[in-house]
C-alpha cells in the first residue's frame, strides 16, 4: 500500500512555555484535499509550522511520504517536497512578478509526476503572465495571492501547504482561488488547507479535521460530516 502523503502522528508542540499543540495526529491521502478548521488559536498555522520545520514538535512524528522529517530544516523539507503558501502571502515585493517565481524554481523531488514551469504557472494565472515585469508590491491583493500559490508550485511539490488563502479577497477573487484549487487538486497534488471560512473547506476538502484548544475534536471524511450534519457552531463558534 502506498504511504500516505504526509502524516502527523501524536503531536505536541510549544511556544516556549505553552503547550499549543496536544497529542495531534491526522493523516493526508494522497490526490486528497485536507481541509483543517478551528477557532483562532486553535493551532492550524502551528501544525503548517510543524510540518515544514518552522517549529520543532517536542513529541510525536511527521512523514511526508512515509519519511520521517519532523524536526528536520525548512530547507530539507522543502526538497522533500513540501511547500507552503503562507498566510499574508510573504512575497518579495520589490521584485518583479517573473522574478518571484524564478527565484523559487527547484527540481522536482522523486515522485513528482508533473513539472511545474514558468509557462505552466502562467497558464494557471494569466494576470500573472500580463504581469510578469512589474513589481510584486504593485499587484492587487488577489493577484499577490495567485502569485504566493504560484511561487510554491514552482518549488514542484507533492504536498501543497495553504494558510488562509481567501482572507483579505474580495468574493469573486476568493472564487477564482478556490477553483485553482480545486484544479490542482484534480491533477493529483496533495494538499492540506486551512481555511476559516467552513463553506469553502467543504465545498472543496475531501477531508476535515477539526482542531479546538490544541486538539483534534473532529476528524472524517466530508460525506460523513456532512451526512451527520455536524454542529459547527460548537465547534468553530459559528452562528
Amino acid at each position: 500500500m502506498a504511504p500516505e502523503a504526509l502524516t502527523l502522528g501524536e503531536i505536541d508542540a510549544f511556544y516556549g512555555e505553552s503547550h499549543v499543540l496536544q497529542r495531534v495526529s491526522f493523516r493526508l491521502g494522497v490526490g486528497r484535499l485536507l481541509g483543517l478548521l478551528g477557532r483562532n488559536g486553535a493551532g492550524k498555522t502551528t501544525c503548517m509550522n510543524v510540518v515544514m520545520g518552522l517549529l520543532a514538535p517536542r513529541g510525536g512524528e511527521v512523514r511526508l511520504f512515509g519519511e520521517p522529517i519532523g524536526g528536520r530544516s525548512p530547507e530539507l523539507i522543502a526538497r522533500r517536497g513540501a511547500a507552503l503558501v503562507p498566510q499574508g502571502r510573504r512575497i518579495f515585493r520589490s521584485l518583479s512578478v517573473r522574478e518571484n517565481l524564478t527565484v523559487a524554481l527547484r527540481k522536482p523531488a522523486a515522485g513528482t509526476q508533473q513539472r511545474w514551469t514558468l509557462d505552466r504557472v502562467f497558464a494557471t494565472f494569466p494576470r500573472l503572465r500580463e504581469r510578469q515585469h512589474q513589481s510584486a508590491g504593485y499587484l492587487s491583493g488577489g493577484e499577490q495571492q495567485m502569485l504566493a500559490i504560484g511561487r510554491a508550485l514552482m518549488t514542484n511539490p507533492r504536498v501543497l501547504l495553504l494558510d488562509e488563502p481567501s482572507e483579505g479577497l474580495a468574493p469573486q477573487i476568493v472564487a477564482e482561488v478556490m477553483a485553482t484549487i480545486r484544479k490542482l487538486k484534480e491533477q493529483g497534488l496533495s494538499i492540506l488547507l486551512v481555511e476559516q471560512n467552513p463553506k469553502l473547506v467543504f465545498a472543496l476538502a475531501d477531508d476535515i479535521v477539526i482542531l479546538n484548544s490544541g486538539r483534534v475534536v473532529v476528524a472524517d471524511t466530508t460525506a460523513a460530516l456532512k451526512a451527520a450534519d455536524i454542529d459547527l457552531h460548537q465547534h468553530l463558534g459559528l452562528h
